[in-house]
């Protein structure tokens, strides 16, 4: 009886999670406002609007240079929403290349701030991948279809894991107007959560770049890292004023050490340096239970010779040595003093050390004025104009779904926008996982009565018996 009123709260249970597993019917929503990009993947816009890479990679074999990894636009494969479609990487070991122009491209000397702001959904736990984008330098040469790693672009944002190595990526390249040199520069590491490369549910990442050079990278809503391009990024952005001269070599004749042996100190005559560390301690006497004839090692009385043991071949067996058990409380043996230190002992003389009167500090080489100097006091409107976004990745782990881009230069659009769509999704997500998890426990309850219930049976017929 029981048992049987187990079966039924556990089939009322089951049929409670799956009534409530009818999906919430997806709804596009957009917040009043203006964005550069904005997608949610209403339908397959692939090689419409997104545009997959024909390019090769460069410096790797040709047999995996190609991004012939592919791509797809379709729901996660335990999607909360029905028909919430998102663009998929599809392929694991292979290079991923696409790319989408935005609306218009963003101009940082609008002094507006910039955010990005996107989804992702690793539907298998992460391996070795990453799965962050890359906003495409406005050049007039930009050709999506040859969109490959040494494509320039003007920041690179988001996740990035190998092994044990997780990453959040903000990397901003930034032109030396002196030389004309372009150099990545990377944001200090951010402290966050190593669940969301494993944990199967949707995450939001955000960055947050200000004109006054502040950022503020966020993951779920919540601030992970924040710094400024001026203090904050590594190499900085501006280089030092002033070099260390390579060709500058320490004088011989420079003197470094600030403390030299006193030349006038004298040995002690009462320094005996011949004295030992250790000396036998003269009070020290020999136990009374130790027997000085005893041997340390006796043979094994219990030791038994082989069968197969053969004289001619194995010479005479002797049995083998062991512990002589009468030395355990006392000793066996020559009974030596044990050793102390000796209080006359003072070691080798070396001289007091004093203060050297030539002593000149220590040897640095010169610095140089440096020709690649210089000083942007604002960075955030020399950053490069961008105008497209895209995705070029390497991935040891398929399926990662991308969904809700947003590149706005207003943080509360990005903001409404999530809160209309991500968390919406989190929210759901969050219930299943809490549903399935109370159904497992009401599961392994029921194997438990299960077992009870077999023993009870079993004690009844031995009863009967």
């Amino acid at each position: 009886m029981k048992l049987k009123l187990i079966l039924l709260c556990i089939c009322v249970a089951i049929y409670q999670v799956n009534c409530s597993d009818e999906k919430t019917k997806y709804e596009r929503k957009v917040p009043e406002g203006q964005s550069h990009f904005l997608e949610t993947f209403e339908s397959d816009e692939i090689g419409k609007v997104w545009i997959k890479s024909k390019a090769k990679k460069d410096g790797v074999e040709e047999s995996i240079a190609k991004y012939d990894g592919e791509w797809a636009v379709e729901t996660s494969s335990d999607s909360v929403l029905e028909g919430d479609l998102g663009l998929v990487l599809k392929s694991k070991a292979k290079h991923h290349a696409i790319s989408s122009k935005l609306e218009k491209p963003f101009d940082f000397t609008e002094e507006k701030p910039l955010v990005v702001q996107y989804e992702v959904k690793f539907q298998n736990a992460l391996d070795c991948g990453g799965a962050y984008v890359k906003l495409l330098e406005d050049e007039s040469n930009l050709n999506l279809e040859q969109f490959f790693d040494k494509t320039s672009f003007s920041i690179m944002f988001g996740p990035d894991k190998c092994g044990t190595e997780n990453k959040f990526h903000f990397i901003v390249r930034f032109k030396n107007p002196v030389t004309g040199k372009v150099e990545e520069h990377h944001a200090k590491k951010s402290d966050f959560p190593s669940t969301v490369f494993s944990d199967g549910k949707t995450h939001l990442y955000t960055l947050i770049l200000n004109p006054d050079n502040s950022y503020k990278m966020l993951i779920d809503n919540s601030e992970v890292g924040s710094g400024s391009l001026l203090n904050d990024l590594t190499p900085p952005i501006n280089p030092p004023k002033e070099i260390v001269d390579v060709n500058d070599k320490k004088p011989e004749s420079w003197d470094e050490r600030e403390k030299i042996p006193d030349e006038t100190a004298v040995k002690p005559d009462d320094w005996d340096e011949n004295e030992p560390r250790m000396i036998p301690d003269s009070e020290a006497v020999k136990p009374e239970d130790w027997d000085e004839n005893a041997p340390e090692m006796i043979p094994d009385p219990e030791a038994v010779k082989p069968d197969d043991w053969d004289v001619d071949t194995d010479g005479e067996w002797e049995p083998p040595q062991i512990d002589n058990p009468k030395c355990t409380n006392g000793g066996c043996g020559k009974w030596t003093p044990p050793n102390i230190d000796n209080p006359k002992y003072k070691g080798k003389w070396t001289p007091p050390m004093v203060d050297n009167p030539n002593y000149q500090g220590k040897w640095e080489p010169r610095m140089l004025p440096n020709p690649e100097y210089f000083e942007d006091k604002n960075p955030f409107k020399s950053l490069f104009r961008f105008s497209a976004v895209g995705l070029e990745l390497w991935s040891m782990t398929e399926n990662i779904y991308f969904d809700n881009f947003v590149i706005a230069q207003d943080p509360k659009f990005a903001e409404l926008f999530a809160q209309d769509n991500w968390v919406v999704k989190s929210k759901l997500e969050n219930e299943r996982a809490d549903k399935k998890e109370e159904s497992a426990g009401k599961e392994d309850d029921l194997d438990d009565d299960k077992d009870e219930d077999k023993d009870e049976a079993e004690e009844e017929v031995k009863d009967e018996l």
